[in-house]
């Protein structure tokens, strides 16, 4: 198509005064320089390579511009841009260059400070380590915090190896047992409080805290003690004839437990007829119930 310099001459006379006028506003304006504290961004971090130490988060920047476009940057404008492609282990060096700066058109990037950047690289690694609940409160009076239990159990949690190796476990969100009287639920965040490390995928746990009744101690006076496997044709007499006996475990089941509830005897299989010092054994106690201790613990059996 052949060209026509006088084709549409109100839109170039239009374009002609925009560009007029849009020279006379900007070459008002004096050239300035300005210095701005802006974001550091770390791009293209190897494979298998973690940053580690404390590595700056901001840069100076000093940018030349027009007056007024200068003094209208804001926060976010302005960002500079580290690749970080080929790092490997170690303490390494890197050169921040002018052209490593995004900025706004119209603003020249005229000084970095620091101009060089000192970084400190690890190899990357995982572990598996236990979730431990965080417990928080007292239970209500009379009880205790009894077993802690959490859905997953364990963790994967990756970063630095040489922060890993000093992982021992994983924590989660406060579980609030303040006042509890009987078994607590929740779902809560799993972390880790090292801030060089992370989960390999963000999750939560189910926990459980069991709220039993406090551990009491309960005397049972007289119980009477019987005779098991006495020899066919035999018959036994025991001194004593009861003893007392102390139970210890958690109250509300302590409480519970009838003298007739559980069984004090003697065993006296393959015994012969004649003066024997059998020890004095329990059966049919509840689980979870202890014996603290039987008073006396040696009987005197006389078998004829």
């Amino acid at each position: 198509m052949a060209y026509h310099p006088f084709r549409n001459p109100g839109l170039k006379l239009v374009s002609v005064v925009l560009a007029t006028l849009l020279w006379l506003t900007v070459s008002r304006d004096q050239v300035v320089e300005r210095s701005v504290r802006v974001p550091l961004e770390f791009q293209n971090v190897p494979e298998g390579i973690e940053i580690v130490g404390d590595p700056p988060g901001t840069v100076d920047v000093r940018v030349r511009g027009a007056s007024g476009q200068v003094s209208r940057i804001e926060a976010g404008e302005i960002v500079a841009v580290l690749d970080l492609r080929g790092a490997r282990a170690g303490q390494r060096l890197f050169h921040l260059l002018t052209d490593q700066v995004r900025a706004p058109f119209g603003v020249q990037v005229a000084q970095i400070s620091p101009p060089t950047v000192s970084l400190a690289f690890e190899r990357s690694g995982a572990k598996v380590v236990p979730i431990t609940p965080a417990i928080e409160g007292a239970p209500a009076a009379g009880h205790v915090v009894g077993k802690i239990t959490s859905e997953p159990a364990v963790v994967e949690v990756i970063g630095p190896e040489s922060r890993l190796k000093l992982l021992t476990e994983a924590t989660t969100e406060p579980i609030s047992i303040e006042g509890a009287s009987r078994t607590v639920r929740d779902v809560v965040t799993v972390g880790v409080e090292d801030a060089a490390l992370r989960l390999r995928e963000g999750r939560t746990a189910s926990v459980t805290v069991t709220i039993p009744a406090a551990p009491i101690d309960r005397a049972f006076t007289g119980v009477a003690v019987r005779l098991r496997n006495v020899g066919q044709g035999l018959r036994g007499r025991v001194e004593p004839a009861a003893v007392t006996v102390m139970l210890h475990g958690p109250g509300d089941i302590v409480r519970a437990i009838e003298p007739r509830g559980f069984d004090v005897y003697v065993d006296l299989a393959d015994l012969r007829p004649g003066r024997h010092s059998v020890p004095v054994r329990l059966d049919g106690i509840p689980d979870g119930i202890a014996v603290a201790r039987i008073e006396p613990t040696m009987v005197q059996v006389r078998i004829q």
